[in-house]
């Protein structure tokens, strides 16, 4: 039989805390989003939302958390290099996840951040996933054995995320181009 009590359902709310901050920072945005409007939407006080986190460093490091496993589950279901520009495409109907993600990711350079354990541990993961995308296309033909994979994953992520702060800071510039233009010039065989 599931336990039941007190721990269930804090971690319900805690839950129910994650998404309501996810659906508000996506649409209004890190900077113009108060936590007041988080504790708002859960029925709940400040100090009772706080109640379920550290600090608001952590809240918003867990909102960063369930954002990445969300699109983790996602990214399964995705093999092409199409996958890769969908995920730039969220991003761009995300704007204020997309300010976080690098506001947090600036800040969890401090080993004493609440962010700095999830940065620490997102990148490895991604790398190797990345890696094994960039090794099966080599094995099919389809990419160039130039550089190695673990190399070719690390500059693939250094390009989506650096094209995500330069889209912050202009708008109008286009977060997908950049990915597709560095994937036509990994495949030697790609014609457009």
């Amino acid at each position: 039989m599931a336990k039941r009590g007190p721990y269930e359902k804090g971690e319900a709310k805690r839950t129910e805390i994650l998404h309501a901050a996810l659906e508000i920072f996506a649409a209004e945005g890190y900077r113009g989003t108060s936590l007041r409007k988080v504790a708002a939407r859960c029925n709940l006080s400040l100090p009772g939302l706080m109640h379920y986190f550290g600090s608001k460093e952590d809240l918003l490091t867990q909102v960063l958390r369930m954002r990445d496993e969300t699109a983790r589950e996602r990214q399964d279901e995705r093999t092409s290099p199409e996958s890769y520009r969908e995920i730039i495409r969220e991003g761009a109907k995300t704007p204020g996840l997309v300010e976080l993600f690098v506001s947090m990711a600036a800040a969890a350079s401090d080993p004493g951040h609440p962010a700095h354990e999830h940065f620490s541990q997102r990148y490895p993961v991604l790398r190797e996933r990345v890696a094994a995308f960039v090794r099966k296309r080599m094995d099919e033909g389809r990419m160039t054995t130039v550089v190695p994979p673990d190399r070719l994953a690390v500059l693939l992520l250094a390009v989506a995320d650096g094209i995500q702060l330069q889209w912050l800071i202009d708008r109008s510039v286009d977060m997908e181009q950049p990915i597709d233009d560095i994937m036509r010039l990994l495949d030697p065989a790609r014609e457009d």
